[in-house]
């Protein structure tokens, strides 16, 4: 059974998700053991502690430097014995310190169809605000590994999702997270510790 920490700074919407999914049985050997938060006052926290699950907190604020910051994280998460690390709308930052203790075992969730509408500034709203902009017909999410490149480790699995005339930021929002985000994350964690991911390069290939 695989350590699931998930990373949070706001709603926790996306952590519900694999609450949800981890007592619905859809997520298979894996556990959400602890949920780290940025903020001392996310609700995601409350989620967590509703469900039993342990919290932490680390602000980015209360460190000098980001590599002091870098290096307490990581030794916080390695405390944790985080066997998978999931990224559910944590809008800091991660250092290069863990990055590399956990290299290949950090999970993203994005709301769009990576390589589009994706890298720096690309977070929250904005990235259906320009999805909106651009016209696109089709939008999305993406789970994927995280590596130093922003939005740039390997892509475990994708999913469309329509663009509909008359949609708001908000209204698609709402749509990417309830089609596809709340569904392909549970299931990305489920293969991660199912070990039925296997990375060649910069790419996955989903194991039987």
């Amino acid at each position: 059974m695989k350590n699931i920490v998930v990373l949070v700074s706001g709603g926790g919407t996306n952590l519900q998700a694999l609450i949800d999914a981890e007592k619905s049985g859809l997520i298979n050997n894996g556990k959400i053991t602890c949920v780290v938060s940025s903020n001392p006052e996310a609700y995601a926290l409350k989620r967590a502690s509703d469900n039993g699950i342990s919290t932490d907190i680390i602000r980015r604020k209360d460190f000098k430097t980001f590599e002091e910051y870098d290096e307490k994280l990581t030794a916080l998460l390695i405390s944790k014995n985080a066997d998978l690390i999931v990224l559910a709308g944590f809008m800091t930052i991660l250092g290069k310190k863990v990055i590399s203790a956990f290299k290949n075992r950090i999970i993203n969730i994005h709301p769009a169809l990576i390589p589009s509408f994706c890298g720096e500034g690309f977070y929250g709203l904005k990235v259906h605000e320009k999805a909106l902009e651009k016209g696109v017909k089709l939008t999305g999410a993406t789970a994927h590994f995280v590596n130093e490149i922003c939005d740039g480790g390997p892509i475990i699995i994708q999913k469309a999702v329509e663009i509909k005339n008359g949609d708001t930021p908000e209204v698609l929002q709402k749509r990417v997270m309830e089609e596809a985000e709340w569904k392909i994350l549970p299931k990305a964690v489920s293969l991660f510790c199912e070990d039925k991911i296997k990375i060649i390069g910069n790419k996955t290939e989903i194991l039987e």
